[in-house]
């Protein structure tokens, strides 16, 4: 009994701006500093590799001084209006009903809410009473990832189920206007906001991509290398230079046995679906993979439409590689990377 992703739908915030558009706000956020200064952070925003970015909150409105109550309060809102939007896109999608779910991720790392999102899309679509739901949280760009692996294990134990992993995420959110360390100038410019469905079943006729084999790889003593710390005015980034080295150096390993378990090397992998985490990033990944003879087009493409979108970012890049037919038979690989340190793989066949 394999378990299959039958469907990968996104959903875009409603507001925009193209990288151009976001320079002039950097000017009033940056007023009253160095020249120097404020030239290397237009630098960083133009050298991203990001020409767009959507966010739930109007630019004016991010580059506002306001509480870290009345920045949640938003967020709250537009996940709950997002994760809505992006589920019942994918059920239509896939012709189910709201009642043929037995089981409910729901993955989000930028804000807070308890109640959990899940809860409240149970309510909003009149999802089945006895679902089960788990919400995955503080597990950053990962988590995508680590959310199919959950749904994965639920239903290779429970044949004949259909699961649905909700990722809504708001970097924009987390934005400290009073913060000009290079972390948060660096998350501000890759940054933006986007949500992502994935509809997985167990049921014997259902068609898609079957996971293969998954795996989560930790790296010891890097737990300083990235992710949030919480602070009166907010959610800040912590986000260490050395993070495209560390990934760099860990490489093999996280790859090759993964592969080699399953009786396959890189040259049997067609598609490359890598969470696009940033420029610098990409570019390690690029440079290792490209010296195995393969290239991450998808992910470099999503990264330039969208920007960073923490957990869902890996799920449009899956989106556009189930898009574009892969031939039955085709290998792909998932990859991507959160605070921990870890990497989470996916195999797949289509």
């Amino acid at each position: 009994m394999s378990v299959k992703i039958t469907k990968v739908v996104k959903q875009l915030p409603k507001y925009s701006r193209a990288t151009a558009e976001i320079i002039p706000f950097l000017d009033q956020w940056l007023i009253g500093q160095d020249d120097r200064f404020i030239r290397k952070v237009k630098k960083i925003f133009e050298g991203a590799a990001v020409d767009k970015r959507y966010s739930i909150m109007d630019p004016l409105e991010v580059f506002t001084a306001t509480s870290f109550e009345d920045k949640n309060d938003i967020y709250v809102r537009e996940v709950i209006d997002l994760g809505e939007k992006v589920l019942k896109k994918a059920l239509e999608k896939a012709q189910w009903k709201p009642e043929d779910l037995d089981y409910i991720i729901t993955v989000s790392c930028t804000g807070i809410m308890i109640p959990s999102l899940d809860a409240y899309l149970i309510n909003k679509l009149k999802l089945r009473q006895d679902i089960i739901r788990l919400p995955v949280t503080e597990m950053g760009c990962a988590a995508g990832i680590s959310g199919i692996i959950y749904a994965r294990n639920f239903l290779k134990a429970n044949p004949g189920k259909r699961a649905a992993v909700i990722a809504v995420e708001s970097p924009t959110a987390t934005f400290q206007l009073d913060d000009l360390s290079m972390a948060n100038i660096v998350s501000a410019a890759i940054f933006g906001d986007g949500a992502a469905c994935v509809l997985l079943s167990s049921v014997e006729a259902d068609q898609g991509a079957s996971i293969i084999d998954d795996n989560m790889y930790h790296f010891y003593d890097n737990e300083h290398m990235m992710g949030f710390k919480l602070t009166n005015s907010g959610l800040q980034m912590i986000l260490d230079i050395e993070v495209p080295n560390t990934i760099a150096s860990h490489f093999p390993n996280i790859i090759h046995p993964f592969l080699a378990k399953n009786n396959l090397d890189i040259t049997a992998i067609d598609h490359l679906i890598f969470h696009p985490g940033g420029k610098k990033i990409v570019q390690t990944v690029e440079d290792l993979f490209s010296g195995l003879g393969k290239n991450i087009d998808a992910t470099k493409e999503v990264l330039r439409l969208y920007g960073n979108m923490s957990s869902a970012t890996v799920l449009y890049v899956l989106e556009s590689i189930m898009e574009s037919n892969p031939k039955s038979g085709e290998k792909g690989l998932m990859l991507s990377f959160g605070p921990g340190f870890s990497a989470q793989t996916i195999l797949l066949a289509f």
